[in-house]
């Protein structure tokens, strides 16, 4: 397997509330509560993320200490532990100050009290959830929103707290992220077309205009040694299956897993010189033009970057490219999909695209064909063919409004194991709820761009949590 370059990782703040006046009335009650918030760290820290413990709170002054460490430290998401009752002025403070996603947790110690021997200490340990909605109703009051509240027990699982650390490794990647644009747009495909301000407006990346030219440099001065060690690596990834039916596809040829392999290395040198945590790109030059062979050569090469962690979409369409880096981060892999023909037989349509893929979510090792002509677009070379793995699947697409607004349209199916077209491309056997035909009406009907990323398991309510962070809108087709 290609091993990844792009860490999944994420910075949280925590700290438990509690109220002053029950220290000195409860003797050792605070050191349980200390205790009990120690559990919770410990849980937050199974999901790989970095977690800072700012301690408990428990009066305003305090809460404003916080608040400022919490601005301080650039966290990607703080989490408040109600661990007993704890008046809405220890919070104020600092969901008014801080910048970053704030949620609550509320997890009982007990799943029950012991009614025969319980006491005001007991009631107290277990008093998780009784003001919470003090907390939320005074956020509100100060313009402020809580963004979600855990409610259960200490020993439980907590997929919700789980949810949230993902989605806050994808808010920490897209923080600052350089998704590259070169070329130019796709001058047909009016959904694609996006302002690069707006995008770092709305995802709080930067997207530097890149020059073909400086690709094509890197392509060129590519060693024979490079090649050679890519080829094997080409060998080693993806299968290289004879051809089928398909006259446009042919068995991978040397000449062109040659030029895959020389710009796969130039590729990796050009996002290492210009610090690219992603790109879209596209470009067609004329017969003959160096500039165009060089953009012919990258699925390959992009297909591995992809699978680093380092999403690449051809098309220029960098919507997609920060919702394959959203997936990426989700552990959904996140390849380019679109849809393609329904099988109205068998109740499913072909989702799938040409060019560059993530072999994470692969089925299988992916295989790779020589394509006599990249259909609807110039050049030819290796192109990567797979199908996703079998199970959850997610559509992930980001529209942009007549306004400039971005919405998330997402919706979840089931890719299931079958034949598919051996054109070279991507094709993956999906099935949505209540038919495919219904669904697809839906989805279309929101809106989406007809490009979108494509994961595996279900990833919904997650993107939910990211997009209300994000102050994106979301839709849920279902």
């Amino acid at each position: 397997m290609i091993e990844r370059k792009r860490e999944i990782t994420a910075r949280i703040a925590a700290f438990a509330v509690a109220h002053a006046v029950y220290d000195a009335q409860f003797e050792g009650l605070f050191d349980k509560l200390r205790g009990y918030h120690s559990v919770l760290i410990e849980k937050i820290k199974k999901y790989g993320v970095t977690v800072d413990d700012l301690g408990l709170v428990t009066d305003p002054a305090k809460s404003r200490e916080t608040a400022v460490k919490i601005n301080g430290g650039d966290y990607d998401l703080v989490v408040c532990n109600m661990v007993t009752y704890a008046t809405s002025s220890v919070f104020v403070p600092l969901i008014r100050e801080v910048t970053s996603p704030v949620i609550l947790t509320a997890l009982q110690p007990r799943t029950a009290l012991d009614y025969e021997k319980a006491s005001t200490f007991m009631q107290l340990e277990n008093d998780n959830i009784c003001s919470v909605p003090e907390f939320i109703c005074a956020a509100r009051k100060t313009g402020k929103k809580v963004r979600d509240v855990i409610i259960g027990t200490l020993d439980e699982d907590c997929p919700e707290l789980g949810e949230w650390c993902r989605a806050a490794c994808a808010l920490h990647s897209l923080k600052g992220a350089r998704i590259g644009m070169m070329g130019h747009t796709l001058e047909a495909m009016y959904d694609l077309h996006a302002d690069p301000a707006a995008i770092g407006r709305a995802f709080g990346l930067h997207a530097p205009l890149l020059e073909i030219d400086s690709l094509t440099k890197l392509y060129r001065e590519v060693t024979p040694p490079e090649i050679e060690e890519k080829c094997r690596m080409i060998d080693r990834e993806f299968l290289q299956p004879d051809p089928k039916n398909d006259p446009v596809t042919q068995k991978l040829t040397r000449a062109d897993k040659e030029k895959a392999a020389r710009g796969c290395a130039a590729l990796e040198k050009f996002v290492e010189k210009y610090s690219l945590d992603g790109m879209a790109y596209y470009y067609e030059g004329t017969e003959g033009d160096p500039n165009r062979e060089t953009a012919s050569s990258l699925i390959v090469g992009n297909t591995v970057l992809n699978s680093e962690g380092i999403p690449m979409c051809g098309e220029y369409d960098v919507k997609t490219v920060v919702a394959m880096m959203i997936l990426d981060r989700l552990g959904a892999g996140g390849t380019l999909g679109e849809l393609h023909p329904l099988d109205f037989d068998g109740d499913f349509i072909l989702i799938g695209h040409d060019g560059p893929h993530h072999t994470g979510a692969a089925f299988g090792k992916p295989m790779l064909r020589s394509i006599k002509k990249y259909h609807g677009k110039p050049g030819s070379g290796a192109s990567v063919e797979f199908r996703l793995k079998t199970g959850d699947v997610t559509l992930f697409g980001i529209a942009e409004d007549g306004n400039g607004s971005f919405r998330f349209i997402v919706a979840e199916g089931v890719s299931r194991e079958g034949p598919i077209p051996p054109t070279g491309n991507t094709n993956t056997r999906c099935f949505f709820e209540p038919d495919t035909r219904t669904f697809i009406k839906k989805w279309v009907m929101e809106g989406p761009t007809h490009h979108f990323a494509l994961g595996v398991g279900k990833q919904a309510s997650t993107i939910k949590k990211i997009a209300d962070c994000l102050g994106i809108e979301f839709v849920h087709v279902k």
